[in-house]
């Protein structure tokens, strides 16, 4: 199965093996929670789905690669103590804690959370002198003497052989008490995820064209070559962050990332083009609502694969507006539920009392989220923002000598109110941009396969779908009802198979 219907499998048995009756008793029982053994290729996203299963579920992970800990860390140290056995004392041999298990416990304490999950990745990699504690692991729940604490479901990863000459298969008798999900690779499902993680447009550009060098290995004489998602993710934050910097960035950069050098030689001369592209059509002026003559007569003599990239800027511009939104709308909901909260309960506290509670809530919030893992970077920017207006707002009371709680809040719903307009005027600004794109490709190509592409990467982006449901388009209405619906567009998006195959064999 693809990576998200994998996923999706892990969210609904972790969400069965942790509910519990009127009594609080785990309706399936801990000796019946078979752990999850999840088997694909490296570099799927296999550790990025348990970070997104366990934010989902609102609980802890814990993610250790087993290949990097010997069998004295993963059961625990031998030491000596004393037992009385009928009356006679003896001298034998226990074990301090597993390392695994005393950091399942510290991430309990750290984020308050009692339940996770514990994700042991190359499961199937281990050395010979742990192999029998990995099949205890997977049989018994347990790593020595130590048992894997109850609500915390075991997830395992491996690689098939055919990536790792390390691989041991497992017996029958630990096969029978293991859940195994199999995945595949997929680039239509991890473009979505892409999407969300903002990758570099183009990236996702040039995979929508060479759709086969997505996920790519092959012995040679020289050894493995090899492209993975991870890759393709990995090279896109060097990527951006070379942009912003001013780094250059050749054919040798990339192959550090995509470690085939064919694909890596034909993703850096196309990177080349995407760059010369973003000049030459002045894609900031088109957003704006210009329309070049020179980018419109270029456009439409152009080859399909330089009008697909043309797309893919559109694409990704609109992307960082759409998402500056999102965040933008995350923390001003969030800035707005505590200022509700505050005023409900300004007869009993302070107004700066009040107005510190709810900073260190929001603080306290994020920061056992983000031991937990179940946080990204732009999330976590967004909620730290809603905790320093709230800062913000005391301090003004402050430098004012307000004391009456009423006047007070009313200079901070001024202040609020300030920042619902800024938000407000944000997304008038992306959706003039989103306007102005219809406008330029209904001029450059009317109801064409280029439009039918552009509407559909729109309806793939989550940032895009979010935003357009928020705000509306009457022209993403207009395409999206003409276009995306019945014989037109399964016509259209055979005429593009048909393209991009075209361009894949040259």
């Amino acid at each position: 199965m693809n990576i998200l219907r994998a996923k999706k499998e892990i969210i609904n048995t972790v969400k069965a093996y942790l509910a519990k009756d009127a009594d609080g008793t785990y309706l399936i029982p801990s000796v019946h929670q078979r752990p999850i053994l999840l088997m694909g290729p490296p570099g799927i996203g296999k550790t990025a789905i348990m970070e997104q299963a366990a934010s989902e579920c609102g609980i802890a992970l814990v993610s250790y690669t087993i290949t990097h800990h010997t069998r004295q860390s993963a059961i625990g140290l031998p030491f000596l103590t004393k037992r009385n056995y009928g009356g006679i004392e003896h001298t034998i041999t226990e074990y301090t804690m597993s390392e695994i298990i005393a950091s399942v416990y510290d991430k309990m304490e750290q984020t308050g959370l009692q339940e996770g999950i514990l994700f042991i990745d190359e499961i199937n990699c281990v050395s010979e002198t742990l192999a029998p504690t990995m099949l205890q692991f997977l049989q018994r729940k347990t790593f020595g003497s130590h048992a894997v604490p109850q609500g915390w479901v075991i997830v395992a990863a491996g690689n098939p052989p055919e990536y790792n000459k390390s691989v041991r298969d497992f017996d029958v008798v630990t096969l029978d008490r293991l859940k195994r999900i199999d995945v595949e690779e997929n680039y239509d499902v991890w473009k979505k995820y892409a999407y969300r993680r903002q990758l570099h447009a183009a990236i996702l550009s040039y995979l929508d064209i060479k759709k086969q060098h997505f996920y790519t290995f092959e012995t040679t004489v020289d050894g493995q070559a090899f492209v993975t998602a991870r890759g393709w993710e990995d090279l896109s934050q060097f990527l951006l962050a070379s942009e912003r910097l001013g780094l250059p960035v050749d054919e040798s950069v990339i192959g550090e990332y995509v470690q085939h050098p064919r694909i890596a030689r034909d993703f850096a001369a196309y990177y080349d083009l995407f760059q010369k592209y973003q000049s030459d059509y002045h894609v900031d002026e088109i957003l704006s609502g210009n329309l070049p003559a020179s980018a419109l007569e270029r456009l439409q003599g152009a080859p399909f694969d330089e009008r697909l990239s043309v797309i893919g800027l559109l694409i990704g511009r609109l992307t960082e507006q759409f998402s500056a939104a999102y965040y933008t709308d995350l923390s001003i909901t969030r800035l707005f539920d505590s200022l509700k909260a505050i005023k409900r309960a300004m007869e009993r506290e302070s107004l700066s009392t009040l107005l510190s509670e709810e900073s260190n809530r929001i603080r306290t919030e994020l920061a056992a989220r983000q031991k937990a893992a179940a946080v990204d970077r732009r999330e976590a920017s967004a909620l730290l923002h809603a905790a320093q207006k709230l800062e913000e707002y005391q301090n003004q009371l402050s430098a004012q000598a307000i004391r009456d709680p009423e006047a007070g809040f009313a200079v901070i719903s001024d202040g609020f109110q300030s920042s619902v307009q800024a938000m407000d005027a944000q997304a008038d600004t992306a959706s003039g941009m989103l306007e102005a794109a219809f406008a330029f490709l209904e001029t450059a190509f009317g109801k064409s396969q280029e439009m039918v592409v552009f509407v559909t990467e729109l309806n793939t982006n989550f940032f895009c779908t979010w935003f357009i449901g928020q705000n509306g388009s009457e022209a993403y209405t207009r395409n999206n009802k003409e276009l995306m619906i019945g014989k037109q567009r399964q016509e259209l998006m055979g005429d593009i198979g048909k393209i991009k195959s075209f361009l894949t064999v040259l």
